[in-house]
């Protein structure tokens, strides 16, 4: 089974605090999801992020398929990274983490996402067509939602970048 990895990085005019304040509530995940997703949080969203903390979420990640998606907060630095661990859903693995730091002018969040898709040979022939071009959709709305909420730094291309072990 093939290993794939998502890279982001996003820099904005912003500080590491409202940079932080924002990534780490769960609750802003709907915010940066785009809407026909479905995404909805069932529960565990409803205090600041510890490490420990399960949140349950329901979404469809293509028309007519719905699932529910149990993550867990695993690290918790604050103020620098989190790292957030599916335990149910869609992929066979998933593993998120989630960094920021102080750039000139502002502050650059950064996500590595390692994951590897079920059923074998067919989730590796439907990767490309399907999971991959969803992936790079929902992190270019991302982009879009978080440069409309905290504007963009200019100096600092953004970047996504996918590749497979």
């Amino acid at each position: 089974m093939k290993l794939y990895q998502l890279h982001s990085k996003q820099a904005f005019p912003i500080s590491r605090q409202k940079a932080w304040k924002f990534l780490s509530n769960p609750a802003n995940l709907k915010v940066i999801t785009p809407d026909h997703m479905g995404f909805h949080i069932l529960s565990g969203a409803d205090r600041p992020m510890f490490p420990g903390q399960i949140i349950q979420y329901k979404v469809s990640p293509f028309s007519g398929y719905t699932t529910k998606w149990v993550t867990e907060i695993t690290h918790v630095k604050e103020g620098e990274y989190f790292v957030d661990e599916q335990r149910f859903g869609p992929y066979a693995l998933w593993h998120h983490k989630h960094f920021i730091k102080d750039i000139n002018g502002g502050v650059e969040m950064e996500d590595i996402i390692d994951y590897k898709i079920p059923f074998g040979l067919l989730g590796q022939w439907v990767h490309p067509i399907i999971v991959k071009k969803q992936l790079k959709q929902i992190f270019s709305y991302r982009e879009k939602k978080l440069t409309e909420l905290f504007g963009k730094l200019k100096t600092t291309p953004n970047q996504l970048t996918l590749k497979s072990f």
